[in-house]
């Protein structure tokens, strides 16, 4: 390369323009290669570097455009103090709003592993501190419910020793009524909808297909006829993790679950024909559910079942009725406090304001000094008396409160009835006070179901007691079983709200 060359690629001048000699036309483009090649890179950029700077020299600026270069290129030191990774990953994100609709659907597994998981059966444990702003709808995908729903081995009545059977005895069960609850369960099992949920219209179960009478008039209250159906086995002690439905309860549950519809006020089970009575059954499925397993899957659903029941209370007049926050009447107020209840019992979050308005409510539908009780005012209707002294019960009421010692004499001279609805709190109340009102009760309807129960072909294990009251029609035969299997369940007190904590432990008010 000769010494000109050489010079003219690295002179730099005042001037707008690089000059580099001349060179005949030919070999005129192997020369410019050979330089290129020749060339470090770093001499490259350099020089264009260079000849930009030039170029912006020359420029003349208004002084605001200036400015604001100036501004744009100032030191570190002139900024405001630049935020960190920490401070940036800190800032709460905005909450995701995931709405679930129409989960109608169930996908079918064919095999479950055991899920390793210990179990708290003791609810005299520390109650867990809960916010209730901290609650959210969390639910697992519907494949990941299943699967963490998964089962412990174990029969029907697993752990029922000789202890077990003399306890039995002692609360007044006998081998017939044993029977009796295991033929229910049975028959309750047999009728589950392939989607995991039951229906009050039993025949169109898959195994029924119309062999079974009295079918009842609300086939679209599916909420209310799967937790009917769910609470005699978990009054018998069988859970999604333990005993020989646990397929069964494992199903049941995923289907409440899977139909909660997300409301102002938490998670709600409303549907036609239901509503609020709906919604306070499955409520207190999920209740005792959680509180007899501690399954954390199940701990926010429960809870804001229980959110949406104080959140539907009358404001008010402190009662509850098909529609939230209107004035309540005492038959469904009975399902909701009982909800409520389960849920104290379950160290789940209750507002105590809920149950001092709840009892404002109680004192509005009372008659002769609160040992009766009404429906929408002041009355004396056997059902409502019994609600309504179970509720007191729950409240705080004593052995030594004198209104609830005539409302259990006038329950223990009426009896039992046909009127399942009846029987269903009549017996809660007389099995909570126990003693010498109990014993007799408890002779009379044990023995009426156990001889009234069905004995042949499919509807064997079930009851339905023709013009008996409350429910009859709209529950039909799945109903009555239900409420009559439940009844000859008060003698285990596996669940929960059964226990005589329900009525010692006070409902908090303060």
């Amino acid at each position: 390369m000769s010494h000109e060359a050489s010079a003219g690629t690295t002179a730099v001048t005042s001037q707008t323009t690089l000059e580099v000699p001349a060179v005949e036309a030919a070999g005129a483009g192997e020369w410019l290669r050979s330089l290129l090649r020749a060339t470090p890179g770093w001499l490259v950029s350099m020089v264009v570097h260079a000849v930009g700077l030039v170029c912006l020299g020359l420029l003349t600026l208004e002084p605001q455009a200036a400015e604001a270069i100036r501004q744009l290129v100032v030191s570190p030191s002139e900024q405001e103090e630049v935020e960190s990774l920490e401070d940036i990953l800190d800032e709460p994100l905005e909450p995701l709003d995931l709405t679930v609709t129409d989960v109608t659907t169930l996908e079918t597994v064919s095999h479950l592993e055991p899920l390793e998981v210990s179990t708290a059966d003791d609810l005299a444990a520390a109650p867990q501190a809960v916010e209730l702003s901290d609650i959210g709808l969390e639910q697992a995908p519907r494949n990941d419910l299943l699967t963490v729903m998964g089962a412990f081995t174990g029969d029907a009545f697993s752990g029922r020793g000789k202890g077990k059977q003399q306890m039995l005895a002692q609360a007044g069960g006998t081998e017939g009524s044993e029977r009796a609850v295991a033929m229910a369960l049975r028959w309750l099992a047999a009728h589950q909808m392939p989607d995991g949920g039951w229906s009050f219209d039993h025949t169109r179960a898959v195994q029924c297909r119309g062999q079974c009478r009295n079918p009842g008039s609300l086939p679209k209250a599916r909420n209310a006829a799967t937790g009917l159906a769910l609470l005699p086995f978990l009054g018998a002690g069988q859970t999604h993790k333990e005993g020989q439905y646990r397929d069964v309860v494992r199903r049941g549950l995923y289907y409440l679950i899977s139909h909660t519809k997300r409301e102002p006020g938490g998670a709600a089970f409303n549907e036609p024909g239901g509503n609020m009575y709906s919604h306070g059954i499955c409520a207190i499925v999920l209740c005792e559910a959680y509180g007899m397993t501690r399954d954390k899957i199940l701990y926010s659903a429960a809870q804001q079942a229980l959110n949406f029941i104080c959140f539907a209370q009358d404001p008010i007049g402190g009662g509850w009725r098909y529609r939230p926050q209107t004035p309540g009447d005492t038959s469904v107020v009975g399902w909701q406090l009982m909800a409520l209840k389960s849920g104290h019992m379950a160290y789940l979050q209750v507002p105590p304001v809920v149950a001092r308005k709840a009892s404002l409510f109680l004192d509005s539908v009372q008659s002769n000094g609160g040992a009766n009780y009404g429906y929408t005012g002041p009355g004396a209707g056997p059902a409502t008396t019994a609600v309504g002294l179970l509720c007191r019960m729950y409240l705080g009421w004593k052995r030594d409160n004198p209104a609830l010692q005539r409302g259990i004499q006038w329950l223990s001279k009426r009896g039992p009835s046909r009127d399942m609805y009846y029987n269903y709190y009549a017996t809660q109340v007389m099995r909570h006070w126990e003693g010498e009102p109990w014993t007799k009760w408890n002779a009379v309807m044990r023995d009426q179901l156990v001889e009234s129960q069905a004995q042949r072909g499919h509807e064997k294990g079930s009851w339905f007691f023709a013009d008996s009251g409350h429910g009859t029609r709209q529950g039909g035969r799945l109903y009555h079983t239900a409420m009559s299997a439940m009844v000859l369940e008060v003698y285990y007190r596996h669940m929960p709200i059964y226990r005589k904590q329900s009525t010692e432990a006070d409902f908090p008010l303060d």
